[in-house]
């Protein structure tokens, strides 16, 4: 049997945004307000209150304001009032610029009022200690009582460009131009710099929501109201930290399918991370963690502002990606090689230009050219000689993205060389991107001159990123998501080896052992016994040669401290070996216990393993293993639980992959006997969530699915024992 992703949340947890209807329905009074109260207007320029006022004037919002002041009658030509209790007419939004110590109580009277979505732009909650955040909780819960909707508090505020709406309910210099990216900040100066930069690129934001401590409307809600949002086509995030990591992985997972989302991830070091923590008082979780639950939601990570801002202009400027065969056009060597191998190392390929690809540009070009992929239309090729050219690779059936780079010589003018791309970037269903290395002012007068240019950037390893990142979200588009398996398990014996475990430690090797085999991952023949003798007799029913080893919980790496005797060819050798151990665990100071395993001949060792993350939950891993796995660090991670598509494609995602296929004559290891050992070990850990850690290091694996066996087992109970179903 089988089961799919949100079957399996009945079990887990919820892997999707399961919310209340008036979740998303509540939203709308936030972004799509029909009136808005501005509690804490001035009349004095440079102040908060001002400056939110004036900004929603400008920018011509539809709706109804109303200025709430506790003394002025007018401010400028708009009449105010004392209190939002005091504004006769209906009120949709309110926006609060009042000190910290006030905000619930003019919370309060929003509510009253019929308030239905707050923006609190005060700072001075949790995130500057526990007197703030006592004033936090107080504010959350009277939106709660009044069933009021919040954005903040400490934020820059929230703006729609939709015409229809027009509302610049911020306190930032300036306005993003009207487009389709919805853009959610974390932080408002950040948040500012990303739409001053899209002004310059001549791109555009449908809406920009800066969440500040996000106490109750969060990045999650908001990629559900994105997801369903016909103005949104794009979905750019720059995020400190996850809310509800696991309620994240559901929603990006559903909504990549038809819309890119582009996330800044920041926290990627341990100082970050607690950079990050105080910032907006969440966990942000190791990075690891965050890769992966980025990864495996098909969320584009990108690497830093600057490349968001790339990807943002790809994504808005491009149709989708149907393949990755690339074709370079340029007129100098040099970065037609640097885009090539930047296309590779990407996983993009060079399109094999045809025959008659290559006799249609030969027409085109003077006998210098080179006609191959790159093609080098050399230094003095004109502005018409790029538009037929381009719209040549472009109609050939063999291409389906096309590169173009232009470095400017003295005797072409790059505006011509721009309009004449653009007139065939306008007419094409494939992507084009375009690399100019041409002076700075070219990229701020390009995109207001012409408005349907491809993405420009200045180097060619940028451009390369870009598409690769294109195709690959073209292509996750179309991955199917797999299958969970049901399997036949021993769980009650599993329940009483857990209820003999101590919470927080260890389970005994011989536990462990029983405890994976429950659950069918193949483990190597064993015996133990606490004496010398008694382990030699309970040894008699395995073949030699044999492993022996010391097992104590005081000994966590056995090798370290000669506690592994291998290849014990005999009973007598067998017995001096377990003679020799008794007296290292005198010497250790350890209670001793003896574990007999027969050897499993293998030279490829992968580890199998998970590990709780305390923002993301369970985390599957699997790499290259053995002793020198922390060395080598080949190593993968994947949010709990497997699909059969997932644990296949965590497997040939190590770079060690090949080593697992056979190099030299050697055959390939049972993959199948693999995956399953990696799905039946996210079955054991979606039935018995009392697991904390567990590493099987190493698997060894041969050729036949007998031969793949584990041959070590550590497993580490909660501190907190956690009940099973």
């Amino acid at each position: 049997m089988t089961a799919d992703l949100e079957d399996h949340a009945k079990k887990i947890g919820p892997l999707v945004g399961s919310v209340s209807p008036d979740n998303l329905a509540n939203l709308d009074p936030l972004l799509r307000p029909s009136s808005i109260a501005i509690v804490g207007a001035s009349h004095k320029p440079g102040r908060i209150g001002s400056e939110i006022l004036a900004n929603l004037q400008q920018g011509g919002f539809q709706g109804k304001l109303f200025p709430v002041h506790p003394s002025a009658e007018f401010l400028g030509s708009m009449k105010a009032y004392p209190t939002v209790l005091d504004i006769p007419d209906h009120v949709d939004l309110a926006v609060l610029v009042v000190p910290a110590r006030t905000v619930s109580t003019v919370a309060r009277q929003c509510g009253e009022k019929g308030v239905r979505g707050l923006v609190v732009i005060s700072a001075g909650f949790r995130e500057v200690g526990a007197a703030g955040e006592s004033l936090e909780k107080e504010l959350a819960d009277v939106c709660h009582e009044y069933h009021m909707r919040m954005i903040g508090p400490n934020c820059l505020g929230i703006n729609n460009s939709n015409p229809e709406v027009a509302m610049n309910a911020t306190f930032a210099p300036g306005a993003p131009l009207p487009g389709a990216v919805g853009f959610l900040s974390q932080s408002g100066a950040l948040g500012v710099a990303a739409w001053t930069e899209m002004r310059k690129r001549g791109l555009g934001i449908s809406q920009f929501i800066s969440i500040g401590n996000a106490t109750d409307v969060t990045a999650n809600d908001l990629l559900e109201y994105w997801k369903g949002d016909p103005g949104t086509s794009i979905i750019a995030m720059y995020l400190e930290s996850f809310r509800d990591a696991r309620r994240f992985l559901g929603l990006a997972r559903a909504t990549t399918r038809s819309k890119p989302v582009l996330v800044v991830k920041s926290g990627r070091t341990l100082a970050g991370s607690h950079a990050a923590s105080s910032h907006t008082g969440a966990l942000g979780g190791r990075d690891q963690a965050a890769d992966a639950l980025l990864r495996q939601t098909g969320v584009i990570r990108a690497r830093s502002t600057s490349d968001l801002m790339d990807l943002i202009q790809a994504f808005s400027q491009c149709p989708v990606a149907q393949g990755k065969r690339t074709a370079i056009l340029t007129n100098a060597g040099g970065p037609g090689i640097l885009a090539t191998d930047a296309l590779i190392e990407h996983g993009l390929t060079v399109a094999e230009l045809l025959p008659e690809t290559r006799t249609e540009l030969q027409r085109m070009l003077p006998a210098e050219a080179s006609v191959a992929n790159p093609v080098d239309m050399i230094a003095g090729a004109s502005a018409e000689a790029f538009g037929t050219c381009l719209e040549c690779l472009v109609l050939a059936e063999e291409v389906d993205l096309v590169l173009v780079a232009f470095v400017p010589p003295v005797m072409v003018n790059p505006t011509d060389v721009v309009e004449a791309v653009t007139n065939v970037t306008r007419l094409s269903n494939k992507p084009v991107l375009m690399v100019l290395m041409a002076e700075g002012h070219h990229y701020e007068e390009i995109p207001r001159r012409f408005p349907g240019s491809p993405p420009l950037y200045r180097y060619p390893e940028t451009a390369a990123y870009v598409a690769s990142e294109l195709v690959k979200w073209s292509e996750r588009r179309s991955t199917k998501r797999g299958n969970i398996p049901e399997f036949a398990a021993h769980r009650q014996a599993v329940r009483q080896i857990l209820e003999q475990g101590e919470p927080g430690q260890y389970l005994e090797a011989e536990q462990a052992f029983r405890l994976i085999d429950a659950y069918g991952i193949p483990v190597t023949p064993w015996a133990t016994g606490p004496t010398p003798s008694e382990t030699l007799e309970n040894s008699r029913g395995l073949t030699y040669p044999v492993a022996v080893k010391l097992v104590s919980a005081a000994l966590v790496h056995k090798s370290d401290v000669g506690g592994v005797i291998l290849d014990v060819p005999d009973t007598e050798s067998l017995r001096e070996a377990l003679e020799s151990l008794s007296q290292l665990a005198a010497a250790w100071q350890v209670e001793p216990r003896f574990l007999v395993q027969q050897m499993v001949f293998g030279e490829r060792e992968v580890i199998l393993g998970m590990t709780t993350d305390p923002v993301v939950g369970p985390l599957m891993l699997f790499g290259m293993g053995g002793k020198y796995v922390e060395v080598l660090r080949d190593v993968t991670l994947h949010v709990h639980p497997l699909t059969d598509s997932q644990a296949t494609e965590m497997v040939k995602s190590i770079r060690g992959y090949d080593i697992l296929r056979g190099v030299r004559g050697e055959e390939p290891v049972a993959f199948d006997a693999l995956t399953d050992s990696l799905l039946r070990l996210s079955a054991l850990i979606t039935d018995f969530p009392q697991i904390a850690e567990m590493d099987l290091n190493p698997m060894r694996l041969g050729g036949r699915p007998e031969d793949c066996l584990v041959v070590d087992a550590r497993i580490r109970l909660h501190q907190s024992p956690t009940a099973s179903d």
